[in-house]
């Protein structure tokens, strides 16, 4: 199972709107099938896996990361092949929170005769497939907020500048996060201010699926700026707010964007109604990049479920821009709380990730 989690996570940012599953079918003692899930979604882990089986996979046994899917989308049920492949036992990691599956898939493979066990590393599983269970079960996206600071929490001098606080190491790591998230989100103050590409750019890195988004209520920027200027090479999307005249969209929509309204919040347009937006689309899980406005914002909301802080060993003081600001705070009760879950050094910097403090 350990193998087939691994085999999963090869998927993610890439797989949605399905789940990235993971498969490996083991005969004898020896592993003669896996696969994953595939760019798009198609074809699913298990359907890949038993090809790579052949007749070796009778009588063997499927390890799988999420329950077999049992209903007809693009392609015909899983359950149906595992069946047809003859595969004795289906160890499954976790149900699947898909209403047209939950309980369905482990029905019609025991009802073929073959052994169903459930629950072997499920919290991992459940890991993983955190965005896609989020989706289905609250209608939005699980939200990484990416932050990268110096000690004293700036992200930018007063000036504005700020490429770059850390080191080459970290900013790698950034790429990667970006290649495991099926959508990066910036505000237009980053947007103008950074002028950002919001693509994975690792040497060898195979091509992402990650939708470029940029909440602009009051459409600041440019359409000539690098997201847009490559937005016919990579899926870029505009989030503003209704009463925006065509002629003010059109020059986006005209470089290849696509342009999505939504209701407006306290302050510019309402996050919580732009996951919305993004989970009908099919997103599953979304890095926030910034700025200060979108962390505030996401904190303020409750809408933060990862948090990764790159910090670097400097200090720039009380004049420097702060990582979020407006949230507010009138007492320590009301301060969003985290407990940190993983820490690792970055060259000079360092990464810590958290996970928002159950009250």
């Amino acid at each position: 199972m350990q193998a087939a989690l691994a085999l999963a996570r090869r998927g993610l940012g890439n797989t949605w709107p399905n789940p990235a599953v993971g498969c490996v079918i083991v005969r004898d003692g020896a592993v003669v099938g896996r696969g994953w899930t595939q760019p798009g979604g198609r074809p699913h882990a298990e359907t890949e896996a038993l090809r790579r089986a052949g007749d070796l996979a009778r009588g063997a046994t499927a390890y799988v990361t999420l329950e077999p899917c049992s209903h007809h989308g693009r392609t015909p049920p899983c359950c149906n092949a595992l069946i047809g492949a003859g595969v004795a036992r289906v160890i499954a990691a976790m149900r699947d929170p898909d209403p047209r599956v939950d309980g369905r898939g482990f029905a019609m493979l025991r009802a073929a005769g073959i052994v169903v066990e459930e629950g072997l590393l499920e919290a991992e599983a459940q890991a993983i497939n955190a965005g896609f269970s989020r989706r289905i079960r609250a209608g939005r996206p699980v939200v990484t907020l990416k932050l990268a600071t110096t000690l004293d929490g700036r992200i930018a001098t007063h000036a504005g500048e700020s490429q770059w606080i850390t080191g080459p190491e970290a900013r790698r790591e950034a790429h990667a996060m970006r290649a495991r998230h099926d959508a990066i989100l910036v505000g237009s103050g980053t947007a103008v201010a950074d002028d950002p590409d919001l693509t994975c750019r690792l040497p060898g890195a195979a091509p992402t699926r990650s939708l470029r988004v940029i909440a602009d209520a009051r459409l600041r920027t440019p359409p000539g700026a690098r997201v847009f200027a490559t937005a016919r090479q990579h899926p870029t999307l505009l989030v503003t707010v209704p009463g925006h005249k065509p002629a003010a969209l059109a020059p986006y929509l005209e470089a290849g964007a696509e342009v999505a309204t939504v209701a407006r919040g306290p302050e510019g347009l309402s996050l919580t109604a732009l996951l919305g937006a993004l989970a009908q689309r099919g997103v599953t899980r979304v890095l926030a990049e910034g700025g200060a406005g979108i962390a505030a914002a996401l904190l303020r909301e409750g809408l933060v479920d990862r948090l990764a802080w790159f910090h670097a060993p400097g200090v720039m003081g009380g004049d420097g821009l702060p990582a979020a600001y407006r949230l507010p705070v009138e007492v320590l009760a009301a301060m969003p709380r985290f407990r940190r879950v993983a820490a690792r050094p970055l060259g000079p910097d360092w990464l810590t990730e958290f996970e928002p403090r159950e009250a």
